[in-house]
């Protein structure tokens, strides 16, 4: 019974920062063996996992976005959270949060609990 939602924007302008939050209830983000993770989605380039944040605090970042991206975590409110500095039209995709497995690698089918998705338009 583990749920994920997001929530943020539904529009940002070009060069600005995006920042989405992921409320996660029926489990702890602190469980061991879970992974918090983002992945977006676009017509152009489908499904691309982000990174993650684990139940111990660590963070992965996909080489693509570690230069403008960094996660986060409130643990008192049971969220991680979602920074994407610089961002361009080509940044405008549907945004998922979702927990995977920790010992399992990061491909669709290891994500066990996804997120409604959130749109996201980067627009002037």
């Amino acid at each position: 019974q583990v749920q994920l939602q997001e929530s943020g924007p539904g529009l940002v302008k070009p060069s600005q920062t995006l920042s989405l939050t992921c409320t996660v209830s029926g489990d702890s983000i602190t469980s061991n063996g879970y992974d918090w993770s983002w992945i977006r989605q676009s017509p152009g380039k489908g499904l691309e996992y982000m990174g993650s944040i684990a139940f111990s605090g660590r963070t992965f970042y996909v080489p693509s976005f570690e230069s403008r991206t960094s996660f986060s975590r409130d643990t008192s409110k049971n969220q991680f959270t979602l920074q994407l500095d610089s961002v361009t039209p080509a940044d405008t995709a549907v945004y998922y949060c979702a927990r995977k497995p920790s010992f399992l690698v990061h491909v669709r089918s290891d994500f066990d609990s996804w997120g409604q998705g959130t749109q996201v338009t980067v627009s002037s």
